[in-house]
């Protein structure tokens, strides 16, 4: 049994791995930067051929430039629209038994502060919502007219030691750690109040695959359900080095946050018998490692 993952080297594609592998089943890695094959998911000759080739169980779409910033427009367009395109249409093609998981994005769904689920509308306000918008019809459209099994799960802000410093609780964490070792260094942070969960990233790849093996529901918002804020996680990781955050930290005033407040509600996943296994604290505990 075989499952490809698109964008193997970010920390979903680490987690999964290790989680499939665990499973017995045999994992072909694709990124542009390292895995079993690199190679972009833009490309349709090498989907094609993979997909022609391994004839996989599951394949997991990954591969996105996780930033809302202007400047990696072209680069999500082609890896989240038209990376769904050439998957889909290589498994309509070749391998239409295939369970194909599509990566979706808390972002993409109108925010109004309250607990976001399946049935709340979408609302594309960047480039990077759009794109994931555009991947989640045509993951229907899929769907619907060629009876493919093709999941969508909304991910909502989750983290591991793997993510970049770009990512805010890796730049705390990070510049805790430093400050700890002797850094004189301040850090510099934008709003501190904006709320958002503080998910696990193996946490978040189980959901992923009790999501994909079943059969009855096919689209489901992935996270804790529970949001903290930047503030909270300030605290968290200087509590762990025994220095008040304050005297570190410098906060940039008149900057407005995309959100307030960006939080699941996580009741079908639920449903579905998955449960957050780290809590808040514990993530601290695992970042500040």
């Amino acid at each position: 049994m075989t499952a490809i993952i698109f964008g193997v080297n970010g920390q979903d594609g680490y987690y999964l791995t290790k989680l499939l592998i665990g499973n017995g089943i045999r994992v072909i890695g694709v990124s542009r930067s390292a895995g079993d094959v690199i190679g972009d998911v833009s490309n349709y000759h090498l989907v094609q051929s993979l997909i022609e080739k391994y004839k996989p169980k599951y394949i997991f779409h990954f591969a996105a430039n996780s930033t809302t910033d202007h400047s990696a427009l072209f680069d999500n367009q082609q890896a989240i629209v038209q990376g769904t395109i050439n998957i889909l249409e290589n498994v309509r093609l070749h391998c239409p038994t295939a369970k194909v998981f599509l990566s979706g994005s808390a972002l993409q769904f109108e925010n109004q502060g309250h607990p976001i689920d399946e049935n709340t509308s979408f609302h594309g306000n960047n480039h990077y919502s759009i794109a994931r918008i555009h991947s989640t019809y045509t993951g229907r459209y899929y769907r619907i007219n060629f009876g493919l099994k093709i999941y969508i799960g909304y991910f909502f802000n989750h983290d591991s030691p793997l993510r970049t410093e770009k990512h805010v609780n890796q730049k705390i964490a990070s510049a805790a750690r430093r400050i700890a070792a002797g850094s004189l260094e301040k850090l510099s942070l934008n709003n501190i109040e904006v709320q958002k969960e503080f998910n696990y990233s193996a946490d978040i790849v189980e959901a992923v695959w009790i999501l994909i093996n079943q059969n009855i529901k096919y689209e489901a918002v992935l996270g804790c359900g529970q949001a903290y804020s930047i503030k909270d996680w300030l605290e968290a990781c200087f509590m762990r080095i025994n220095k008040p955050w304050q005297e570190h930290t410098l906060i940039r005033k008149n900057l407005f946050p995309e959100y307030k407040v960006l939080v699941s509600n996580p009741k079908l996943i639920k449903d579905l018998n998955w449960r957050p296994k780290i809590s808040f604290i514990e993530m601290a505990d695992i970042m500040m490692r």
